[in-house]
């Protein structure tokens, strides 16, 4: 891993493999929502990986045909799982999802 992340690094910084597109809003638009992950409860939950695969593979579709792509993700941070864990430990949902948001980061 020390040997080859290094490497991969390099030449995705080089060559903008991630860097995200200007928008042209002359395009075609396209919204492609996921199931967002949610740090929230007693730890992380970001679903089924193949929701997140399926909608990437839209995405990149879409932005490679033309359009003006709007991929957004975020945090599904207050919802059942927090409020259930706030139940069973006392711990306060907006404390236990900053921290699983931090622990998802890393």
């Amino acid at each position: 891993f020390a040997e080859v992340e290094p490497k991969w690094q390099k030449y995705w910084e080089e060559n903008q493999t991630f860097k995200t597109p200007t928008r042209d809003t002359s395009k075609p638009k396209k919204y492609v929502l996921d199931m967002f992950p949610y740090p929230s409860g007693a730890g992380l939950h970001v679903g089924h990986p193949e929701g997140y695969t399926a909608s990437d593979v839209m995405a990149r579709y879409w932005r490679m045909t033309g359009h003006d792509v709007l991929h957004p993700i975020g945090w599904d941070s207050f919802g059942l799982p927090a409020e259930q864990f706030a139940v069973q430990t006392g711990a306060q949902p907006a404390d236990t999802t900053k921290k699983n948001i931090a622990t998802f980061k890393r």
